[in-house]
């Protein structure tokens, strides 16, 4: 589109040049004297018209009078797609000036008669119908050639790649679009050259240069991609061609999609979109069937985990949604999202903190939620190390007070999510959510056991890091790319788990159908990334050159952080399940009275802000848990 732009501008810019448009006046001024003198000799027989002096003079004088009065008059200077009526008029002067200067020279130089007047006059109205005729045809073309610039802006020329079954339906799909045009196939596949696919030719590429010069010919602005595994097939070629010669990389969702209210849209591809693995399978009817008319409850609504799963939920016909969160900017826009795309769905926002017994009694009392999503929760390590006190207030005590609420309310089921980081734990946070862990886990055991009334099953499940997710490594680089660089990666070997947020909420609601109850869920979470290669793709797919455009700079480890994350299905301590991508951790049970006393015990200490001992008492209930690089490691056992 740029380069349509460019084109047009060029166009643009050679009606304005003053001399050309001086050349061409003076030009067609010329010619209709010429044509006037021509067609009065061929239809008249006067002899003076005949004369090789009075044909000289008529040119010559009709030249140098349009040169003048168009110099005089400026005439040239007029811009041509802005003529007005007042131009008109300078044009109608710069013609009759013409004649009068003609009429002087003929006089002159010729025995002029009564039938001259007459051709003069002729001269100067054909001569001011073609100045002006040429101006209205080039004004159309100008604005037709605009409006083809206008429908190409709005319609953005795209090639999809390959010529699989997903691509042809993607072609099908936009064929009356008002946003795309297919222009064509990309394909490397070059025997199909010159071929032709869903009735679109078939153009093929080995080299940036014949991405850049078939994009060019075909005024596209983008290639899409209608299948991740195509995508990440050409990762390390289309993907980089496309960065190099500044062209977008479209995706089209599958039409089957979890989220169907947003399937079909297309979207630039994003660093998510490489590192995703093939698409989870869950089992939609059932999930539909499990919450249709259901009051659901979800905390952190607002968050990128909360929010993704309030979208989810939306889409399986539940009676009621609660959207419970702290965050009053993200919950309106929360809201103003599903007042655009759920209008039909009966949806609560509430402010409340899950600190508040108070407001979370509120929520339950006043909806009575049958199963409860527990989203809310802080994330951030270094964070947290810094105000541990609140790590433990918001994970472990907020945790504690949803579950006490389930089971004061009848809930059926709450589902906490958890992360990697409670996996022998090396931070606050981490261990944190392992105490919420340990407290919810043995809650439901004892009332398996009967040790305490209620009929709520727990279920929790941990996965790792989320793509994308507010405040996670994705938007900071995102932001530092946009500011120039550099790119900030704490150790050139550091890895990290990565799952996208669909991924993640497909397996936390498949997970809340499957035999789990009192278990803690893990996630297959692939093979971990390098957070270096990472930082490097995403500047590639920004258009940019690693250490020339964008620096990456280290900074060392941060406290309480790990250089290689924990694997959470490993085999030796999970149990397999029916879904090949979740499995049943095998960890140590608490009794539920030892829990609570330490949950009481943290959340005096925590709200008193007594750091050393809280921290000690973290330590003491998770063994496992050993400080990596931080204050608190005076704390731990040797």
């Amino acid at each position: 589109m740029k380069r349509l732009e460019k084109r047009f501008g060029k166009l643009a810019a050679s009606y304005l040049d003053v001399r050309l448009v001086l050349l061409m006046d003076t030009v067609i001024s010329g010619m209709v004297s010429v044509l006037i003198l021509l067609g009065s000799s061929f239809f008249t027989h006067i002899a003076i018209l005949h004369t090789k002096v009075f044909s000289i003079t008529w040119c010559v004088s009709s030249l140098a009078g349009s040169v003048l009065m168009f110099l005089a008059l400026r005439t040239y200077a007029i811009i041509i797609r802005h003529t007005t009526f007042r131009d008109v008029v300078r044009f109608l002067l710069a013609v009759v000036g013409k004649s009068v200067l003609m009429g002087v020279s003929l006089l002159a130089f010729c025995n002029v008669n009564g039938f001259v007047p007459v051709i003069l006059l002729a001269d100067m109205l054909v001569t001011l119908l073609a100045l002006l005729g040429v101006r209205l045809v080039m004004i159309w073309f100008y604005d037709f050639y605009k409006s083809r610039v206008r429908a190409y802006q709005t319609r953005t020329r795209v090639l999809v790649y390959g010529t699989s079954e997903k691509s042809e339906s993607a072609i099908l799909r936009f064929r009356n679009s008002s946003h795309y045009d297919i222009a064509g196939i990309i394909s490397p596949v070059v025997a199909l050259k010159g071929t032709k696919f869903a009735d679109k030719h078939v153009y093929t590429f080995k080299t940036v240069e014949d991405i850049d010069r078939i994009c060019l010919a075909l005024s596209c602005s983008a290639i899409m991609f209608s299948s991740e595994a195509d995508l990440r097939l050409e990762m390390s070629r289309l993907v980089g061609f496309c960065s190099g010669a500044g062209i977008k990389m479209l995706f089209l969702p599958d039409t089957g999609e979890v989220g169907g209210s947003l399937s079909g849209f297309v979207r630039e591809v994003k660093i998510e979109d490489l590192l995703g693995r093939d698409e989870i399978q869950i089992s939609m009817d059932e999930l539909r069937t499990a919450y249709a008319g259901r009051t659901v409850m979800v905390t952190g609504a607002a968050g990128s985990i909360g929010s993704e799963l309030s979208r989810l939920l939306a889409t399986l016909g539940v009676g009621k949604l609660i959207l419970f969160d702290n965050a009053e900017t993200p919950m309106h826009n929360l809201r103003l999202e599903f007042d655009d795309n759920f209008p039909n769905l009966r949806f609560v926002p509430i402010i409340g903190d899950v600190r508040s017994k108070a407001r979370l009694d509120f929520a339950f009392r006043t909806h009575r939620p049958s199963v409860v999503f527990h989203a809310a929760a802080y994330k951030h390590v270094p964070l947290m190390e810094e105000n541990p006190c609140e790590a433990v207030l918001v994970n472990m005590i907020g945790s504690r007070n949803v579950a006490d609420k389930c089971i004061e309310y009848g809930a059926e089921r709450m589902v906490m999510i958890s992360t990697d980081k409670a996996v022998n734990p090396t931070n606050i946070m981490g261990c944190s959510k392992r105490l919420a862990e340990i407290y919810v886990q043995s809650l439901g055991l004892a009332i398996e056991r009967g040790e305490v009334e209620g009929v709520t099953h727990f279920v929790t499940t941990r996965f790792g890091n989320v793509l994308g997710s507010n405040g996670s490594v994705i938007p900071r680089f995102r932001e530092q790319i946009a500011k120039g660089g550099p790119v900030t990666v704490t150790h050139p070997d550091i890895t990290r788990f990565f799952m996208t947020i669909p991924e993640a909420c497909r397996l936390v609601m498949q997970a809340t159908v499957m035999d789990t109850a009192n278990r803690i869920c893990v996630f297959d979470m692939g093979e971990p990334v390098k957070i270096d290669m990472l930082a490097r793709r995403m500047i590639q797919l920004s258009g940019l050159v690693v250490d020339r455009d964008i620096k990456i700079q280290y900074t060392g480890l941060r406290p309480g952080e790990k250089l290689y994350e924990e694997v959470l299905s490993d085999i030796e301590n999970t149990e397999p399940t029916d879904h090949g991508r979740i499995r049943l951790a095998r960890v140590r049970s608490y009794d539920y009275k030892d829990a609570l006393a330490a949950a009481e015990k943290l959340e005096e200490l925590s709200r008193n802000v007594e750091i050393p001992e809280m921290v000690k008492l973290m330590k003491q209930v998770v063994p496992e848990f050993i400080s990596k690089n931080s204050r608190f490691s005076e704390y731990d056992r040797h």
